[in-house]
Order: C-alpha cells, then sequence, then structure tokens
C-alpha cells in the first residue's frame, strides 16, 4: 500500500498528542481521523475503513493492549497497529506483539521516526507476489493476494507482521531464514529475539493442525527458521 492519502485512526487519550499527531500526519499526506478512546476508535471502525491504526497503550478504561487483542478477532484482523506507550521494557514490547500489534514505539519519540515506521507498515500491508504459484499449507492453501489462508470450509485472514513473515518464508523454502532475515523483512529496526518468536508462534497458531507440533513451520535452534509447505 502507498502511504500517499493512506487512511489513519490516531488513537489517544491525551489532547495534545492528538492534535500534535494530526497536524504532522496531515502534513506528510495522511487523511487522519481522531479518537480519545478505545470505545470511540470501536465506533469509528464501525462505519470507516483505516489503512493504519496508531494507538496508545494506556488509556482509561479498556487499554490498547486489549483493543488490539480484540480487534484481531473481530473487525480488523489485518490492518497494522502501531502501539506507543511510555513503557517500553522489553516485557511490554513482547506483551504488544502477543496482543497482535505489528510495531511498537515508545513515548517520547521523534515525529520523523513515527513516519518512517508507519511508511515501512503500509509497505508492508500491500502483499507481494510469491514467486512459486500457490502455497499448499496441509488443507489449507496460502492466497497471497487475499492474505488468506483458505481452507475447505474456512477463510483465515492475516494481519501485516504475520503476512510479511510467511511471505519472507514463503519466498525461500526450506531454507533457513536467520532472525536478523525475517526482523528485516518485518521492518523492525532492532533484531528483538522474542519479538520474532511471538510473531512465529501468532503464525504457527494459523497455519499448523497442531502449533505445539510444527508440521510446516520448524524451529532451527540457533540458526532460526524454515518453512516446510506441502500437504
Amino acid at each position: 500500500m502507498s502511504s500517499e492519502g493512506a487512511h489513519i485512526l490516531v488513537v489517544d487519550d491525551e489532547p495534545r498528542l492528538r492534535g500534535l499527531l494530526s497536524r504532522y500526519l496531515t502534513e506528510q499526506g495522511f487523511r487522519v481521523t481522531m479518537a480519545e478512546s478505545a470505545a470511540q476508535a470501536r465506533d469509528k471502525l464501525r462505519f470507516m475503513d483505516f489503512d493504519l491504526m496508531v494507538l496508545d497503550v494506556m488509556m482509561p478504561g479498556e487499554s490498547g493492549l486489549e483493543l488490539t487483542g480484540g480487534l484481531r478477532g473481530e473487525r480488523a484482523p489485518d490492518m497494522p497497529i502501531l502501539l506507543l506507550t511510555a513503557r517500553d521494557a522489553p516485557e511490554d514490547i513482547i506483551a504488544g506483539f502477543e496482543a497482535g500489534a505489528d510495531d511498537y514505539l515508545g513515548k517520547p519519540f521523534d515525529p520523523r521516526v513515527l513516519l518512517a515506521r508507519i511508511r515501512a507498515m503500509l509497505r508492508r500491508a500491500q502483499p507481494p507476489v510469491l514467486p512459486a504459484g500457490p502455497l499448499q499449507l496441509g488443507g489449507k492453501m496460502f492466497d497471497a493476494s487475499r492474505a488468506e489462508l483458505v481452507g475447505p470450509n474456512s477463510r483465515v485472514r492475516l494481519t501485516g507482521a504475520e503476512l510479511a513473515l510467511l511471505m519472507a518464508l514463503a519466498a525461500r523454502p526450506h531454507e533457513i531464514l536467520s532472525r536478523e532475515a525475517l526482523a528485516a523483512a518485518l521492518g523492525l529496526d532492532d533484531v528483538n529475539e522474542r519479538a520474532i518468536d511471538v510473531q512465529v508462534t501468532r503464525l504457527r497458531r494459523k497455519i499448523e493442525p497442531d502449533p505445539r507440533e510444527p508440521r510446516f513451520l520448524h524451529t532451527v535452534r540457533g540458526k532460526g527458521y524454515t518453512l516446510k509447505p506441502g500437504p
């Protein structure tokens, strides 16, 4: 997805920050809609389509983590979500990824860094074409154009991060990809091994018959991960 004209939902309970983000992102060519709470964000998601959400974690009532987890199972399973928070310890970052976020930025932040993250996430949101045709994962087929796993009686949506991860692995089946390579595919500046492992775990829940005994997405101890597609 091109960043030009992308529609961004900014959710934060601080009026000053909402105003600053609205002005800055609008100046960069984005359409911006604001919400001051998770409840208000849900209302806007019912009636409008968004290309990406910038979401504060610490809000009164429903937190950003809770909203992220809820949306992944409801209206926005694949919309990129960037979490903002003053709590950026490793365990907080991991909690964000486990909830289903695509990226995480600690407060205070340089607006230019936020802009770079947003543009990277929007680029990842557009599925590239798989080099070798459809990908079979047991009883499911991976449909890259729809970012879906299609089974006999089901369709499973992938988040932007899950899609980028699967694309990177599917482009080089049976090869071992390091965590550094996967971090690059996810657009992460730093290689946080636990963050990569969390995204792999989330992807396994969608592609594996039993995520505890992977058939397709294998861990290679000390080296990384490899995808072995098949019936």
